[in-house]
């Protein structure tokens, strides 16, 4: 056996040494394109095969925050991208296969979309350094390209570059249709390939147009359901979901990979991350599935990721509308004033930096939605559409992705979101209020899931009730409680869920709440000092976990006691009577969307629909929607902003529900913080 000396080819005399103020990573994306470049020349003529442009990646922001990209003009067509310990090559293919995965024009992806995709799944350190616009620093000798480095490359390069091209790796027919990029790690020269979605933000390929009315209007109509009783149009699997590109450690456009909890035994979690810049910087959007199968859970979670990627920012290709309200008034517009969404206490905006007071003659983005109730466009306030999304102008309130929901169609998008705004309303009312509710026996329910369900708690140490928390609304809301019986951290853990079948909606405020129960007890106990304070000081409550996780602490029992001594125990048939002889039965989800948009219009709401849907969603079939419904309570974390407890709906619900003769005091009003999770 023989052995070859590893050599650098990074070696350099000094006529063509670069600049000693030129950083190691552009250094080395020069001499990769020289040696390519001399392989490529001596290699003689090849069909396909176009001459190297290398390009460093990770030295500088790629997606518009820091200080300018000194590659943004070469990157787009850049065939390698040069980073700290991989070689990008591509992206490369993606055209031929696309007609059996979508109905519309073929995916197609520049090197712009692949750095910014990269970019994102970079650690906080990395993206806040690149984004904040912090000169980088390193070693002086990285990346090291050896000429066995260099030869693997080239080899990959020409194998994916020049035709015929090999076929991609991809396991769906969705993520083969796509263009590919393969990754040559320099440490071990590992190659693998991952296919890639085009960006839809990237400066290049997509020319921004101004967002318009007539582009918002939505034309809704009839919606055929599976079956009278079905509420969803497809199944999960029916959707062409390109899973490899959604989550991979190069492009993944929710995250690097998703992970399982195998130790959870109430349900076969999965889950994923990355990271979001915002307004108030970077934030860890987490998305996760969970079922009772991992396959199951997987898809439920992709669903999610990408509704939140949609719900974010805009990345529909256009351009906000720049105005103020007063000025659109004057004009005739159709604009949502946010004051009907709610506002902040007057203390909160004077003691927290990050908000201010909306400011009526100040201009701010808008984004055109549609009104259902005047059936006309309207223009929303893009940080109630988006909660990511905002500027400096209008950070008057801070939003969740309360009312976002994805579905087969608009339809079906816009009723799951109004489901969501109703749920979260009737739990903030019945919170607030001080109601007292009417617990659901779940010995009534017939579906041997719900059965499963309490079993499983019940092995944990868990007993769980489930409340009627319909309030002026006819649709079914259920509240789910699990209370751990010996008292102990993780005393409390609570649900909730909308729907139009009485037994679906109990079956899926249960499989939430069981998804808390068997992590509540240890993160509490890592946290009992901390949400000790905070029980002690509500300011203290700053955060969505701090909600939930404050109520496993046994001191805080007393505050829920309107849910331990409920008003009586009904059958579930018994419980919604009333809304069977109600609820639509056909096979028409339109007829569904008409009974909930009349029941809020009725009730004297707009509903409100905003269009997310990216481009990715709409090659999936896919449709994402932000429901507003001004004057519901809103959803809020953190107890400086709740916004509900300002709210006129609050103090006049219970009374229109018949759960109290008069209208809610405010001393009446429980000032503690929702537990929602």
């Amino acid at each position: 056996m023989t052995t070859t000396a590893v050599r650098t080819t990074a070696t350099t005399t000094a006529a063509d040494a670069p600049p000693l103020d030129t950083s190691p990573l552009e250094s080395s994306s020069a001499l990769l394109e020289r040696e390519l470049t001399a392989r490529h020349a001596a290699s003689g003529p090849t069909p396909g095969l176009p001459a190297p442009r290398v390009v460093p990646l990770g030295a500088a922001d790629t997606l518009g925050f820091g200080h300018p990209d000194p590659h943004a003009a070469t990157r787009p067509t850049a065939t390698v991208q040069l980073t700290s310990r991989a070689v990008l090559i591509g992206p490369w293919g993606g055209a031929a296969d696309a007609a059996d995965t979508a109905d519309h024009a073929d995916p197609t992806a520049c090197g712009q979309c692949l750095a910014m995709r990269w970019q994102r799944l970079r650690s906080r350190s990395e993206r806040e350094a690149l984004e904040l616009g912090y000169a980088p620093h390193g070693a002086t000798a990285w990346p090291v390209l050896t000429d066995f480095a260099v030869d693997a490359v080239w080899a990959a390069y020409r194998a994916t570059l020049s035709g015929p091209r090999p076929t991609p790796p991809g396991t769906t027919a969705a993520d083969r249709a796509l263009p590919q990029v393969t990754r040559v790690d320099l440490g071990t020269l590992a190659t693998a390939t991952f296919p890639l979605l085009p960006e839809p933000l990237c400066p290049v390929c997509v020319q921004e147009r101004p967002d318009t009315a007539e582009a918002a209007r939505m034309a809704l109509g009839p919606t055929p359901k599976p079956d009278p009783d079905g509420y969803r149009l497809r199944s999960l699997d029916s959707y062409p979901l390109p899973t490899a590109a959604l989550a991979n450690p190069v492009c993944g456009a929710l995250g690097s990979d998703t992970w399982i909890n195998p130790a959870s035994t109430t349900t076969a979690p999965v889950a994923g991350t990355h990271f979001v810049r915002g307004y108030a910087g970077l934030n860890d959007v987490t998305w996760s599935g969970q079922a009772n199968s991992y396959g199951t859970s997987r898809t439920l979670a992709y669903l999610e990721g990408l509704e939140r990627y949609a719900g974010t920012h805009r990345r529909r290709g256009t351009a906000p509308v720049i105005e103020s309200l007063h000025t659109l008034r004057a004009d005739g517009v159709p604009a949502l004033n946010p004051a009907d969404c709610g506002f902040y206490a007057p203390e909160t905006y004077a003691n927290d930096h990050l908000v201010s007071p909306f400011d009526p003659d100040r201009k701010i983005p808008w984004v055109w939605g549609h009104s259902l109730r005047e059936d006309q466009p309207i223009l929303v306030p893009a940080r109630l559409a988006h909660y990511s999304a905002g500027v400096e102008a209008d950070n008057f309130v801070f939003e969740c992705s309360n009312g976002c929901a994805t579905g087969g169609s608009l339809e079906e998008a816009i009723l799951f979101g109004l489901l969501e705004l109703i749920e979260r309303d009737a739990f903030l009312l019945a919170w607030y209020g001080r109601a007292h509710l009417a617990e659901i026996d779940l010995g009534s329910c017939r579906a041997p899931a719900i059965r499963t369900m309490l079993d499983r708690a019940a092995l944990h140490g868990y007993d769980v009730h489930a409340y009627d928390t319909r309030m002026d609304l006819a649709v079914p809301v259920v509240t789910a409680l699990a209370v751990r019986r010996d008292g102990g951290y993780g005393t409390l853990s609570f649900s909730a869920a909308a729907g139009f079948d009485p037994e679906g909606t109990v079956e899926a405020a249960l499989s939430e709440v069981l998804t808390y129960i068997p992590h509540l007890p240890y993160q509490v106990a890592e946290r009992r000092d901390e949400l000790q304070e905070m029980a002690q000081d509500f300011t203290k409550v700053l955060h969505l976990k701090d909600h939930a996780q404050l109520y496993g602490l046994p001191s805080m029992t007393e505050h829920a006691r309107e849910y331990l001594e409920p008003t009586g125990v009904h059958s579930l048939t018994d419980t919604y009577r009333d809304w069977e002889t109600r609820r639509p039965r056909t096979g028409d989800l339109m007829d569904d969307l008409r009974l909930l948009r009349d029941e809020l219009t009725s009730a004297g709401y707009d509903v409100i629909a905003v269009d997310q849907t990216t481009p990715e969603q709409h090659r999936m079939g896919l449709h994402t929607v932000s429901t507003t419904v001004p004057g519901l309570l809103p959803l809020d974390f953190g107890w400086t902003r709740q916004r509900a407890l300002l709210m006129p709906r609050l103090r006049t619900a219970l009374r229109a529900a018949g759960r109290r003769p008069d209208d809610l005091t405010d001393d009446a009003i429980k000032v503690v913080p929702h537990p929602f999770p």
